[in-house]
């Protein structure tokens, strides 16, 4: 897919962990982690909002589109 998620870079200038990040979030660490590792099929808009709440962000933050990381 060509939508990257960014969201361990994120996590990295926040200081923060993904289980810190799961308890802010009130999400499993199992579904963060599907996110974080780009697995992720949807994402909701209300978890969407609460991440970029909490690691004070805008989405673009989290997502970017990269056309060359599609598989052949």
């Amino acid at each position: 897919m060509a939508v990257v998620i960014t969201l361990d870079q994120m996590l990295l200038k926040r200081g923060m962990t993904l289980s810190e990040l799961a308890v802010r979030v009130d999400i499993t660490l199992a579904n963060l982690s599907i996110l974080k590792t780009g697995k992720a099929k949807a994402i909701r808009f209300s978890t969407l909002d609460a991440i970029c709440r909490e690691l004070q962000c805008q989405p673009g933050d989290l997502l970017a589109h990269d056309p060359d990381s599609v598989a052949p």
